[in-house]
């Protein structure tokens, strides 16, 4: 099963059938916030429904088509953060993430997004890792260019979000780019 610890507060894991009851609590809770940007929102609306996304998740792991871990903070289910079409032809996959409105402010997306980046080049062996959000939310753009990502290019109208649609900026990073940037940030500690 797929752990991987960040720091003393905060680790990425698979997530088991078990974790469903907490996993809906969080979206429970979160529920108006999360709705602004999330699309899916509307139609998590049971334990069991959060079970079924477990399992597919789980799924999609075994067959090395996606990720979905849980954001783990001082031992609670803070957010979601994973790979999304992982493509070993083309040695490239996207990073999506969310986490619940309590734990907004603490950097965790932005450690998460860090290992997985690192997980995608280092333990995977791609090329290219992908982040899209949309041009509004401010917040989830903040997180690849918090760790230098390239802005890209503009999607127009690439999501439906329940009645209007949403433009996405998309980010990317090279596997030899990360290198360099990890290099240099080491350098800048020794100094």
């Amino acid at each position: 099963m797929f752990t991987y610890r960040i720091d003393e507060d905060v680790s990425l894991r698979l997530m088991t059938e078990e974790d469903a009851s907490e996993l809906y609590s969080l979206i429970d809770s979160s529920r108006p916030y999360l709705r602004e940007w999330l699309g899916w929102v509307d139609y998590s609306t049971s334990v069991q429904e959060s079970r079924d996304f477990i399992k597919a998740g789980r799924k999609n792991y075994a067959e090395d088509v996606s990720m979905t871990a849980a954001i783990i903070y001082k031992g609670k289910i803070a957010g979601v953060a994973g790979f999304q079409n992982i493509s070993w032809l083309n040695h490239t996959v996207s990073i999506g993430y969310w986490l619940g409105e309590g734990f907004q402010g603490k950097g965790l997306v932005t450690k998460a997004v860090e290992a997985l980046v690192t997980h995608a080049f280092n333990g995977m062996k791609l090329n290219r890792v992908e982040i899209r959000a949309a041009v509004e939310n401010a917040k989830s753009r903040a997180v690849p260019e918090r760790l230098g990502f390239t802005e890209e290019g503009r999607i127009r109208q690439s999501e439906f979000l329940y009645d209007h649609y949403v433009d996405h900026i998309v980010y990317g990073m090279l596997a030899d780019e990360w290198q360099k940037r990890r290099e240099n940030l080491a350098a800048v500690v020794v100094e």
